[in-house]
């Protein structure tokens, strides 16, 4: 097995605590894990804020869009509010400073820029990319965190703000179909993008794709595993990182 993959709890590990939030961040911290990932987004002030949704319903008790939505309000809602099985209080939307100064020096840090969008309409949040440069070297966590989209256009300006930032390319069926585009398209992709990652949905997994990324210098991790068996196989082929939503199944892993 891959001894030093790297675990990831997936936005603090979504099926324990409710996602995003400080409590599943500290959740998460209890566990055995090597970093966090969460979504950056903006208020319409201009506030870095960890939410995952564009809009506000399914997650707390408020609504609209985040593109609509200042930083009062949305510090006003409960980000637990439909948490399965409910939770005893209120959560709180975290800014990333927030969640940056929990991990610091602790875990990791996987940050995903997230896209605007309404309804079915994607953009890009002005000024995402300084704000998030900005909160990750004032935390002093360049060489802390790694900062992921599925938007590859915003990953070059993040290297050429902040070159010891890891960067990588979050990679899904919509944006690469196997049988239409091969392994050297996603490598020439990385490439020119100066990536360290991919970051892969899991059931796109190959064993020679992952070779042929090794080969490149590439790191290759996998998303959204939360089956022990599955987490358990991909350690085993020797991939660099696991996301779950299950993060205390970590543990469970044997050699």
């Amino acid at each position: 097995m891959q001894k030093h993959f790297q675990r990831v709890a997936h936005r603090g590990g979504a099926r324990l605590a409710p996602e995003n939030t400080l409590a599943a961040f500290r959740n998460a911290l209890t566990l055995s894990i090597d970093a966090i990932e969460l979504d950056v987004q903006m208020s319409n002030d201009g506030h870095a804020i960890v939410f995952h949704d564009a809009t506000l319903e399914r997650l707390t008790d408020g609504t609209g869009n985040i593109l609509d939505r200042d930083f009062a309000y949305l510090r006003s809602l409960d980000a637990a509010a439909h948490f399965s099985g409910g939770w005893p209080q209120k959560q709180q939307i975290p800014t990333l400073r927030e969640v940056l100064g929990l991990a610091k020096a602790r875990v990791r840090v996987y940050i995903e820029i997230k896209a605007s969008e309404r309804e079915g309409v994607y953009g890009q949040y002005p000024g995402i990319v300084d704000a998030v440069v900005k909160e990750v070297r004032a935390a002093h966590m360049q060489s802390q965190v790694l900062v992921m989209s599925f938007d590859w256009s915003v990953l070059t300006p993040v290297d050429a703000l902040e070159p010891l930032i890891e960067t990588g390319m979050i990679v899904g069926k919509t944006a690469w179909e196997p049988r239409e585009q091969g392994v050297a398209w996603l490598v020439e992709q990385a490439k020119a993008r100066h990536v360290q990652w991919i970051n892969l949905e899991h059931t796109l997994f190959d064993e020679r794709l992952l070779a042929v990324l090794h080969e490149q210098g590439l790191k290759l991790g996998l998303w959204t595993v939360n089956n022990r068996e599955d987490l358990q196989r991909f350690a085993r082929a020797g991939v660099d990182s696991l996301t779950s939503d299950r993060p205390d199944l970590f543990a469970e892993l044997t050699e």
